[in-house]
């Protein structure tokens, strides 16, 4: 069987939730030489669109949502088993689902990337005030604040973010980006916000490339 249909299996097994399925089709794609990222961004990212078109059309319940995340997370740690877990991070990231969102597969998938680069992650939780996630960036000193939706409803709250965030002084400092399902639709403009990732992925040289940028500005 080729990796396409391998990838389409595990697509499928994702959706309906198929946590035994969804494994034994990764470790296939593994063995045959895909990388995580492939996997990541073929499979899961994919079941995620999926599953965002469900919500937009209102045609899911949360026990579906709650055995499609247990299926992606059981893959995530097969992919990334995070067994360096003391090492030296290179900065701190706060996570959250912004507040009216109540999924968090596409923040749990961010976190699990950029714990795997080498970041911090604070996570906020889903359906989370703007208020709250910006208070966390403060408290922890963040490099950046990162957010993920899966619904359209909640781009408004994207919208504010920079906005507080420059009310509490948190600006330039604290960069604000965005992805998931719904939110990748759309822009960065639009969202108002300095980056819009495509995939997980995309998150990881944005973040470095501002320490890079601030590594210069110091020396």
């Amino acid at each position: 069987m080729d990796k396409v249909n391998s990838l389409e299996i595990l697509n499928r097994a994702l959706v309906d939730g198929d946590q035994v399925q969804a494994v034994d089709e990764t470790n296939k794609l593994l063995a045959s030489g895909l990388t995580a990222e492939d996997i990541v961004i073929n499979g899961l990212e994919k079941a995620m669109v999926s599953l965002s078109n469900k919500c937009t059309a209102e045609a899911f319940n949360l026990l579906e949502i709650m055995l499609v995340g247990r299926a992606c997370m059981t893959v995530l740690k097969r992919l990334f088993p995070l067994q360096n877990k003391s090492r030296k991070t290179k900065a701190t990231v706060v996570l959250a689902s912004p507040e009216g969102d109540v999924h968090d597969l596409g923040k749990n998938i961010l976190k699990t990337v950029l714990m795997a680069s080498g970041f911090q992650v604070i996570d906020a939780g889903k359906d989370c005030p703007t208020e709250r996630m910006i208070d966390l960036a403060l408290q922890e000193k963040a490099l950046a604040i990162g957010v993920s939706g899966l619904i359209t409803t909640v781009i408004p709250q994207v919208r504010k973010i920079v906005p507080v965030l420059e009310e509490q002084g948190g600006r330039p400092d604290i960069r604000v980006m965005a992805g998931g399902a719904a939110l990748k639709q759309s822009t960065a403009e639009d969202l108002n916000v300095d980056f819009l990732a495509v995939s997980a992925f995309d998150a990881v040289p944005f973040l470095e490339s501002i320490i890079k940028n601030k590594e210069i500005y110091h020396e």
